[in-house]
């Protein structure tokens, strides 16, 4: 198996290679970067793609890691053995996208250090207002719809100076089919492009949903990358992006969000389903974020997982996990040790 890649890119699929992920191929040939492709019960068995490394399922389930029996087949969170991998590779970076997104001509591999203007609002930050125009109503899947109607665009102006930022995960958004929840698509779907606009570090205290789509991640971070299984597919990254952030916040760092960088060409999705998905995170964001902000957390690199750990202990006490997610959590620690 490769394990002299500086990083490593990500993806869980079911189909053949899609022209979305051969052009993230020629893209990573050029910066020595490795493909690993996550399959499924549903295939595929082979992936004829030059530098891809596909790992079956049947290949999943003997991988010495705890949480490779426990995680629910079917389902997206197979991406987090992926993860596994890459981190017991020694990756230095991380890019995670999907089967449907092909990077742009300009996409480059990321630095953890970013230029950026911080945002220092408290409470909520509608991210995507700041790469649109101020007339578009758009805003990330995650993002509460209660706070839309509440002076839109205002928080534009709540920017600091353009600086210099360690952002351990970072976002980049997506043209085309952008990553919005099913209630935006029900009522105003269209094509999508993004303005080019800085980058934005989100300080302590200021939230906003990231997604699995377009996302770098560096050590830091690993422990954070957990995709939770007992939540519904469309709540996995959204929830988990509530948690790192705020883990983050303990060691004195924050989530970035870039420009477009990735073009998404939007598998076939029912937005009905989409939408029954979606519910609890209508209903419950939050409560979440109450949950986690009022948490004492230890401080320091070396509580990550341990804090992890807490926010989803948390999470269990007021119901928005089962208890038995905790022991996915703590096999995915198990794992991260022994790398």
């Amino acid at each position: 198996m490769p394990s002299d890649f500086p990083f490593y890119s990500v993806i869980t699929t079911i189909q053949p290679p899609t022209s979305s992920v051969r052009r993230l191929s020629r893209k990573l040939s050029g910066c020595e970067g490795q493909l690993l492709i996550i399959g499924d019960k549903k295939g595929p068995a082979t992936y004829p793609l030059a530098g891809a490394e596909l790992v079956t399922i049947e290949a999943q389930r003997a991988l010495p890691f705890q949480l490779a029996p426990l995680l629910p087949e079917g389902h997206y969170v197979r991406k987090n053995l992926g993860y596994l991998l890459a981190i017991q590779r020694k990756a230095a970076c991380i890019y995670e996208t999907d089967d449907d997104n092909a990077p742009l001509p300009h996409w480059q591999p990321r630095q953890l250090k970013v230029k950026a203007k911080q945002v220092t609002a408290a409470g909520w930050h509608n991210v995507y207002e700041h790469f649109s125009q101020r007339s578009d109503l758009i805003w990330p899947r995650g993002f509460p719809v209660e706070m839309l109607a509440k002076a839109p665009g205002k928080k534009r102006t709540l920017l600091g100076k353009l600086d210099q930022f360690s952002a351990p995960i970072q976002q980049g958004l997506a043209n085309g089919s952008p990553d919005v929840d099913a209630i935006w698509r029900l009522v105003l779907d269209k094509p999508f492009d993004f303005q080019e606009n800085c980058s934005l570090f989100l300080a302590a205290g200021t939230w906003c949903p990231f997604n699995s789509q377009s996302t770098w991640w560096w050590p830091e971070a690993y422990p954070l990358m957990y995709l939770p299984s007992f939540c519904t597919f469309r709540m996995t990254d959204i929830w988990r992006s509530y948690i790192a952030q705020r883990c983050l916040w303990a060691i004195g760092k924050g989530v970035a969000f870039h420009a477009a960088e990735a073009h998404q060409d939007r598998n076939q999705h029912n937005l009905l389903r989409d939408f029954a998905d979606e519910v609890p995170g209508y209903l419950q964001a939050n409560r979440i974020i109450e949950c986690l902000a009022a948490l004492k957390l230890r401080r320091g690199k070396n509580a990550m997982g341990e804090n992890l750990l807490a926010c989803y202990q948390a999470l269990v006490n007021i119901g928005i996990f089962p208890e038995k997610e905790l022991g996915l959590v703590t096999a995915w620690l198990a794992d991260l040790a022994q790398g």
